[in-house]
């Protein structure tokens, strides 16, 4: 999603929807995920990340990281609202990216958590072991690696 989005945002697109229809539950490096898109579309002139369909547990799970106020959740005016159905029923599967290697994957989840830390004081707070941990386990991969994360 994060490659799709990245491409997306270069070729100019100023605001992304996320269909969480299907989506039960996110963890928070897809939160993460969802929040650093957010933070890059908003630095654009009208830009931003709209959530449509969040389910009520998806929602309380944005709205418990302060992720609100970064991006739209469900926003009554978006120009999909009354078309949903027929959007979902256009869209084309995006081609897969290769498979991240355990130190790509690794900094993409740090860089999540991150992410999430730098929203707020709680957010801090909660993941501060989390991307600790994760700067411990990324330097150890690129130690193995010989790698320093841009490969």
């Amino acid at each position: 999603m994060k490659d799709f989005g990245n491409q997306r945002i270069a070729t100019g697109e100023k605001v992304l929807v996320v269909d969480l229809g299907g989506c039960s539950g996110m963890d928070s490096t897809f939160m993460g995920t969802l929040a650093g898109m957010a933070a890059r579309l908003s630095a654009k002139e009208g830009g931003g990340l709209q959530i449509a369909d969040p389910g009520s547990r998806n929602r309380r799970s944005l709205e418990d990281l302060g992720l609100d106020f970064l991006m739209e959740i469900d926003p009554p005016n978006a120009a999909w609202r009354g078309t949903i159905d027929k959007v979902r029923s256009e869209l084309e599967v995006p081609v897969a990216a290769p498979a991240p290697t355990p130190v790509q994957r690794t900094k993409l989840v740090l860089d999540a958590h991150q992410e999430l830390a730098s929203q707020n004081e709680q957010n801090a707070e909660t993941f501060s072991n989390v991307v600790s941990m994760l700067k411990d386990e990324l330097k150890e991969k690129e130690k193995k690696s010989g790698s320093s994360g841009r490969e």
